[in-house]
């Protein structure tokens, strides 16, 4: 049987997405309805087939030091001025954490693919002279990391898991293990991603993944509908300070991780397991661990990218895990106002759903109406839903899948009661 693990402690947490640049705006934002995906003018992608994506305002870059503009790749800069609110947070909360015992473990999907796409261009045009000498150290995917550990002086490990869509939320699942095994005392976890450039876009589009509604940027990215046609890039990181719950200061806590589950389908390199299979196996995983029942759960947050196999995958792994439940049970589709953002997905909206726990409010899934009939799930298509209490909290099921079949299902909790703090 699975090992119930202790539950991780929430005690500080920073964002910076597409609808805002902390996570209180970036709450704000979802429950208003707001999109973040925008139509891209840059010239690099006037002859592009998919001219849209979910960008970070750049005002929010100003607060980095020069040097990190200049030797750092966006993805890691969007790592640190995550990372940055988070450790803050955790500090007025939990004040004398020793440094030596705080771990980072920050995934991403693709790493510094700017760097990349740009040095590449540097060799083409102007020889060997001309690339950066910082090239590798840029464009490396433990560079959030290691950028993150070096700017706040942490030394309890440096972690980076590499699991496409997956990352940010097999963070959060190798931080609770790490706290278990008391190898650190408090760990900064997420994700973070860059990967709205041209070589980003053309990857993706070449591979027919992409929306390309051009014309209708905040309609594009269509979760759970019928007339979805392939998910929208997007940029931005998320980090969660975790800490053991026994530890915790009386009154610190945002929320809880429960347990997480994991999977791999083992079918093909992009496209899931069409019955979810085995992403069913990810979310049965994390509910034994979690000693919690279908019945238990208040809500979902959906992975639902927006692409036909994967969004009808998910929901068939749904009713396979939860039965009849999954009939009403309240489905929050993120990805619509979001788009995807990669590796930063997971951390990201699962800030979101701990959000929604605490105020008892699960937004509502823009674009997602008129439903795809075979996702036979309760989707809040039409407007917030109101969370039911259980007891003194509230739980709810978050799932990240990604390319490769890596499958990540996690079990958050909230107390009913408001936190004094949700910023």
């Amino acid at each position: 049987m699975p090992k119930t693990p202790e539950r991780s402690a929430i005690v500080g947490w920073g964002s910076i997405t597409p609808i805002g640049s902390n996570p209180c705006s970036t709450w704000e934002a979802a429950l208003s309805g707001r999109s973040g995906i925008q139509a891209l003018h840059d010239p690099w992608c006037s002859d592009l087939a998919t001219r849209i994506a979910g960008r970070v305002d750049e005002s929010a870059f100003a607060s980095l030091e020069p040097i990190l503009r200049r030797r750092a790749d966006r993805c890691a800069q969007l790592a640190l001025l995550a990372a940055r609110q988070a450790w803050g947070m955790a500090l007025e909360r939990v004040p004398g954490v020793d440094p030596d015992r705080v771990a980072v473990v920050i995934g991403t999907g693709i790493g510094g693919l700017s760097t990349m796409h740009e040095q590449h261009i540097q060799l083409s045009e102007g020889g060997a002279s001309r690339v950066n000498p910082l090239t590798v150290p840029m464009l490396i995917p433990d560079a959030p990391a290691g950028q993150v550990a070096i700017d706040l002086g942490l030394h309890g490990g440096a972690h980076a898991p590499v699991s496409a869509c997956a990352s940010g939320a097999e963070a959060m699942m190798l931080a609770q293990m790490l706290l278990n095994d008391d190898r650190a005392d408090l760990v900064l976890a997420g994700g973070t991603e860059a990967p709205v450039n041209r070589l980003g876009l053309v990857g993706f589009s070449a591979m027919r993944a992409l929306s390309s509604r051009n014309d209708a940027p905040e309609q594009a990215s269509r979760p759970y509908s019928i007339d979805r046609d392939g998910f929208v890039l997007s940029e931005g990181a998320g980090i969660l300070a975790m800490m053991r719950d026994r530890d915790a200061p009386k009154g610190a806590t945002l929320g809880w991780q429960l347990a997480s589950g994991s999977s791999s389908d083992g079918h093909h390199i992009v496209a899931p397991e069409p019955q979810g299979i085995q992403a069913s196996r990810a979310i049965n995983d994390a509910l034994r661990r979690a000693d919690i029942h279908p019945e238990d759960l208040c809500a979902v947050q959906a992975h639902a990218t927006g692409t036909s196999l994967g969004d009808l995958a998910e929901a068939r792994a749904m009713h396979r895990s939860l039965r009849t439940v999954a009939d009403s049970l309240p489905v929050y589709a993120p990805k619509g106002q979001l788009g995807h953002l990669l590796g930063a997905a997971g951390s990201v909206e699962a800030i979101l759903g701990l959000q929604a726990l605490s105020e008892g409010i699960l937004p509502q899934s823009i674009n997602a109406d008129p439903l795809d009939p075979g996702v036979d799930l309760a989707v809040t298509t039409s407007e917030p839903v109101k969370l039911k209490e259980h007891q003194s909290e509230r739980f709810m099921l978050k799932n990240a899948f990604g390319f490769g079949g890596h499958n990540i299902s996690l079990i958050l909790a909230a107390p009913c009661n408001k936190p004094e703090q949700l910023a």
